[in-house]
């Protein structure tokens, strides 16, 4: 099978990290893939390219930014080129472009987005006039799918398969965190107000007015420049510029969590994280917001889940994580494998659609 996957933009986020492994693990089991975008390669995205094409991915992003009649010419050339059986969309603009192509492959949507895409008049009128281009709508929660049901109507097949982790990343579950001489917690999200990192350090001012050894890291995709500004001032006014580090997107994930104590995660919203997955993979305790997307690890061990917009209850569990140790989550049907496997079904249904599914 020849599989395109077509995302935003190649950079650190959830849905392109995504993207990027289901698309090894396809490679890998033996179909040919190529990832495309309609936006310029990030810098911080240039390792993640580089592990693609090593793996045999093919990796067709522009060279500079296009407007919106270059995007679809782009689109269609790496179509031309790649010549796929099925495409994979990532994210409601990726989706709405490649459907407005004149192009006959089948079109599967992914929808990503925690929020509603659909609140924008304009997305929403031409989600309604191009709906019925999508083979398939996956949504990588049931809050997707009622979200678009909702706003948009119905579609003959939608599907909700959850985001998967990588569970070989974070191997060292149970070990002890390195001695550093300070304790860290850590926030991985993009600097987006709905991420809630300004939550984050205002509980965490409180957790340093009475643990001296105790550090913040904030990292993540630089979304929003205002709101990271914004976060910036707020812990140089608290007087916190020698214990919060902020800094953008990481590419060693998963040593950040092997090197901290404690993991933040105050999100208004998400839709299925990939940096909550792979926190509760790297068995780090967790504090997060209690949001319906996070309800199903509530009574995970090492776990906990409130209302961070309550600065006392927020810094109180932090300080309490600090003490917890690693644990062990079941993630059974949260593994990149077994959504990499769902993608696979889907496009086989998609290809061949009066085929009869044994079990």
């Amino acid at each position: 099978m020849r599989i395109l996957q077509v995302i935003l933009a190649p950079r650190l986020s959830g849905a392109e990290v995504l993207a990027k492994g289901v698309a090894i693990g396809h490679q890998q089991g033996g179909h040919n893939v190529c990832i495309t975008s309609l936006m310029p390669e990030q810098e911080d995205f240039e390792h993640i390219s580089a592990e693609l094409r090593t793996h045999g991915v093919l990796c067709l992003f522009p060279r500079r930014i296009l407007g919106k009649v270059g995007r679809l010419l782009f689109l269609h050339r790496a179509i031309r080129q790649f010549k796929p059986d099925i495409i994979f969309a990532h994210a409601t603009i990726p989706a709405l472009y490649v459907r407005a192509l004149p192009t006959r492959v089948p079109i599967v949507w992914v929808m990503h987005s925690g929020a509603n895409d659909f609140a924008n008049n304009a997305l929403l009128y031409a989600e309604r006039l191009l709906s019925g281009r999508a083979k398939a709508v996956i949504g990588v929660s049931q809050k997707n799918i009622d979200e678009y049901v909702k706003e948009v109507g119905s579609h003959p097949s939608m599907i909700v398969v959850p985001n998967g982790v990588d569970l070989s990343r974070f191997a060292q579950v149970g070990e002890a965190s390195p001695s550093t001489g300070f304790r860290q917690i850590v926030q991985i999200g993009r600097y987006i107000p709905e991420k809630n990192q300004l939550q984050t350090v205002h509980a965490f001012a409180q957790v340093a007015a009475v643990e001296p050894d105790v550090r913040l890291l904030l990292c993540g995709v630089i979304e929003n420049l205002d709101y990271h500004a914004t976060i910036v001032k707020h812990v140089e006014d608290l007087g916190l510029k020698d214990r919060v580090v902020i800094v953008g997107p990481q590419s060693n994930v998963a040593e950040i969590l092997r090197n901290s104590h404690a993991f933040a995660m105050p999100s208004s919203f998400e839709a299925h994280s990939i940096g909550f997955l792979e926190a509760l993979a790297s068995g780090i305790p967790v504090v997060g917001n209690a949001i319906p997307s996070f309800a199903f690890a509530a009574d995970f061990p090492g776990v906990d889940l409130l209302d961070t917009s309550d600065t006392d209850a927020y810094s109180s569990a932090l300080r309490a994580s600090l003490s917890q140790p690693r644990a062990t989550r079941p993630l059974a049907g949260l593994t990149l494998q077994s959504t990499a496997d769902r993608y696979l079904a889907i496009a086989s249904d998609v290809l061949n659609p009066t085929r009869v599914r044994l079990g």
